[in-house]
């Protein structure tokens, strides 16, 4: 393992210093890359803000300013520089109000002789509007590099958030010298990879431009990738579902593959991610239940659709590879367009009348909930819309109805305390009491990111609970912040729990929640499957008895199931610490259940990032502790 950088824990915290379960080196002998990590040369080159400022857009119409749409007639050096000033803002911009959502008309874009590369920045959402990924082609690539803190030996890309990319085929070209012809999504939670192609080499690690280059990803759904391994790298955790691969290079703590043609083999030991030891894989043959996120696209006369692509069960690879994806079309007419300055009064008032919701690139005010009350509401963002509630109501309410989709959307804590962020069914219905049971029509919660503090302090008692049976949630990044406006003191950005989930029969996957003051995830639904878990413990607890499960429980589980649930089971779940304030802080477990036969984990691990303190034992007391002694990872195969 490569030794933690001091530099990186100071600008970045644990996540830019945290100790890799492989050597470099030996990475990039496996993949015969020409890897130079030490060196600067031929490196993609950083831009940072400011820059010149973004030209206003144009093209974006009813989808507002900030949607920017390119077609093949514009010339490439236009949409290179369009592109180009926007990564120019962006990629240092983590806490800005800039929305941006990019995208291609179908077409071919860019070729080999001159292929059209260009950087993802932060809130940016790039996406081809066809109605399938073939349907628009960049040849060139579109990336995400580290950020670098003034020194290439604090290069890393664990606070790459809040970017996405959809919808599209890339043939990879372009670039020079360790950069040359491959895609590099160097990111970490909140910046999936959707429905798209990519044909080529493709790196998920940043390994030109310095080091340590730690990254801390990551999703990747209905994807093809072929022509190339993918390089896992540095990143200590991934879930790839759903996807077609031509490889995948290695493993650090925690990867996870569910639905995956070639995926490698289930490999999860009780010594994996320790040196010599197997690869920490976790592999489903297929996904229980899933239904892929709505997609903006045009049709052959070039009106916007949104497909609503069909529910599956044990499904596999790409949906769209074959026959094409099964599901509905819905005119855009059908959806009420929202624009930053929108009142919460207009849109309820659309609600009320039918309409489905599409919130364009901005920040949203909130000052009273946004009510979605009818069967088969779609609620979709473009851009990371980012709404933020300024009373102490609940931001959105989604009534005990089938059907309804919230995607692509973030929620943020506001100044005064709420009860929830994003409330799903009723609040006082409980488990198995919720009435939306059609699992044919399943209310469903894709790309949605909470925040309680970062961009501004704010607190919410809770930031997501769903009420609502047979639900699903594909990747939710619930995060607490560590880092940002409000961060680093144990009385700020108050929030006790990141998700409650009330409901029964509810699937999750790419479920992520970090540093929470009390129990994290609280899991009360019968039924319920999670593959893919992550967390983190809070940071800055002040001393033990300020966290503290009961009386004789020290801290609190990142993951709880009361006594009171009979049938669970869980794949491929993670939880780390780092205590911060000098302090012995210990949490008694990471995990904590009933011990009866239906509640079932598989692949649990926790880690001791740095810091002081520890997690005294994987769930329910059994599994090694991890402290400065021992960092871990501590892996249990299966319990009980």
């Amino acid at each position: 393992m490569s030794t933690r950088s001091a530099e990186a824990t100071a600008r970045y915290g644990p996540r830019g210093a945290r100790r890799l379960g492989y050597a470099l080196a030996g990475v990039a002998g496996l993949l015969a890359l020409a890897v130079a990590p030490a060196s600067t040369a031929g490196a993609a080159p950083l831009i940072t803000r400011p820059a010149a400022a973004v030209a206003p857009s144009t093209d974006g119409g009813v989808l507002g300013p900030d949607t920017y749409v390119f077609t093949p007639s514009m010339s490439q050096s236009s949409i290179q520089a369009t592109l180009d000033s926007i990564a120019a803002q962006q990629v240092g911009n983590q806490f800005g109000t800039q929305r941006y959502a990019l995208l291609f008309a179908p077409g071919t874009y860019g070729s080999a002789a001159d292929p059209l590369v260009f950087q993802v920045g932060y809130y940016t959402s790039v996406a081809g509007l066809g109605r399938d990924p073939g349907d628009v082609v960049i040849n060139g690539s579109v990336d995400t590099y580290n950020q670098c803190d003034g020194s290439s030996t604090n290069c890393n890309a664990t606070d790459n958030f809040w970017r996405s990319v959809s919808n599209l085929t890339v043939n990879v070209a372009g670039g020079s010298g360790c950069s040359a012809d491959t895609e590099f999504w160097a990111s970490s939670q909140a910046s999936p990879l959707r429905r798209v192609h990519i044909n080529g080499n493709v790196s998920l690690m940043d390994y030109c431009n310095g080091s340590p280059d730690y990254a801390s990803g990551g999703f990747i759904a209905d994807s093809e990738f072929t022509g190339g391994t993918v390089v896992n790298g540095s990143q200590q955790q991934y879930i790839t579902r759903d996807s077609d691969l031509d490889g995948w290079s290695n493993a650090v703590w925690n990867q996870v593959f569910c639905g995956d043609q070639g995926a490698p083999a289930q490999s999860f030991a009780g010594n994996s991610g320790d040196s010599g030891g197997p690869s920490s894989y976790t592999t489903l043959a297929t996904c229980p239940r899933t239904q892929e996120e709505p997609y903006l696209y045009l049709d052959s006369s070039g009106h916007y659709n949104v497909f609503v692509p069909s529910v599956q069960s044990n499904s596999s690879g790409a949906g769209w590879t074959a026959a094409g994806t099964p599901g509905a079309s819905l005119p855009l007419s059908s959806f009420f367009v929202a624009r930053p300055g929108t009142t919460v009064a207009q849109i309820n008032t659309a609600l009320d009348h039918g309409k489905n919701l599409l919130f364009t690139p901005g920040v949203y005010d909130v000052p009273q909930s946004i009510d979605v009350t009818a069967h088969d509401t779609k609620v979709i963002g473009l851009g990371f819309p980012t709404l933020i509630p300024t009373t102490r109501r609940t931001t959105m309410r989604v009534a005990d109805v089938r059907g309804v989709n919230v995607s692509g959307l973030i929620f943020d804590a506001g100044p005064v305390s709420t009860p929830a962020l994003l409330q799903l069914g009723s609040a006082d219905s409980g488990s198995g009491n919720s009435s939306a049971r059609d699992i044919a029509d399943p209310v469903s919660v894709d790309d949605v990111y909470f925040r309680v503090g970062g961009a501004e302090a704010g607190t919410a008692a809770t930031s997501f609970v769903d009420d609502i049976n047979n639900s699903l949630i594909d990747d939710v990044w619930a995060w607490r912040a560590d880092h940002g406006a409000g961060a680093g003191s144990w009385t700020s950005d108050q929030g006790a729990t990141g998700v409650v989930v009330n409901g029964d029969h509810v699937t999750a996957y790419g479920l992520a929640v970090e540093h929470y003051q009390r129990d994290e995830t609280v899991w009360n639904g019968q039924h319920g499957t999670v593959v893919f878990y992550q967390n983190e413990n809070p940071y800055e607890v002040p001393n033990q008895a300020a966290w503290m499960a009961t009386p004789t429980q020290d801290g609190y589980p990142a993951f709880y199931i009361p006594n009171s649930v009979t049938s669970f089971q869980g794949y491929g779940m993670g939880s780390y610490s780092y205590f911060d304030q000098g302090v012995d802080i210990h949490n008694a477990m990471a995990f904590q259940a009933p011990d009866t036969p239906g509640v079932q984990f598989h692949d649990l691990l926790s880690v001791f990032l740095t810091g002081s303190g520890g997690i005294d034992s994987v769930v329910n007391g059994t599994g090694a502790p991890v402290s400065s002694a021992f960092g871990g990872p501590s892996d249990v195969v299966s319990y009980p």
